[in-house]
């Protein structure tokens, strides 16, 4: 039986930290799902569909991974999808804390999954979307970032 896991976010946009995780993953796991989270209560800057095409472009070359969306409890698409390990990627011991806290709550609504949490690189351990988002809505260079795809749209985005 094939080893799937799944890496959920908001992507929002895809950064240089989360390929880092992508392709470090898929060669842990038959099968990687990248999955797009649809958070109403969140205002991303781009839509699901935006943050699917994004990683869908960026990570074309990687056999095994699939990228989808969904909105939710990610349990309950895990389950749906036949997933058996959750990835999440950590950037300093601040994430660890809501990120535990998360990972003993899905082993209580679905005990046949676990968690492997990820250390970013060195060199992504600032990065976050966020961030990225701030630069270039303030016309900063976001290409050492993010990839070439995304740092166009979010030029687009904020019309530079």
């Amino acid at each position: 039986m094939n080893k799937i896991a799944i890496y959920p976010g908001s992507f929002d946009p895809v950064t240089y930290g989360h390929l880092d995780i992508i392709q470090r993953a898929v060669s842990l796991f038959d099968y990687l799902l990248v999955a797009v989270v649809e958070n109403p209560t969140k205002k991303p800057l781009f839509c699901a569909k935006e943050r699917v095409e994004m990683l869908r472009d960026v990570t074309s070359d990687l056999k095994g991974v699939e990228i989808s969306c969904f909105n939710g409890l990610l349990v309950d698409y895990a389950k749906e999808r036949g997933v058996s390990v959750i990835i999440r990627g950590l950037r300093a011991v601040s994430d660890f804390e809501h990120e535990f806290q998360m990972a003993l709550m899905n082993k209580r609504l679905y005990p046949e999954i676990d968690t492997i949490f990820m250390m970013a690189r060195e060199t992504h351990l600032y990065l976050s979307s966020s961030i990225v988002k701030e630069i270039a809505s303030l016309s900063g260079r976001v290409e050492d970032l993010v990839p070439e795809v995304v740092a166009k749209r979010l030029y687009q985005r904020f019309n530079r």
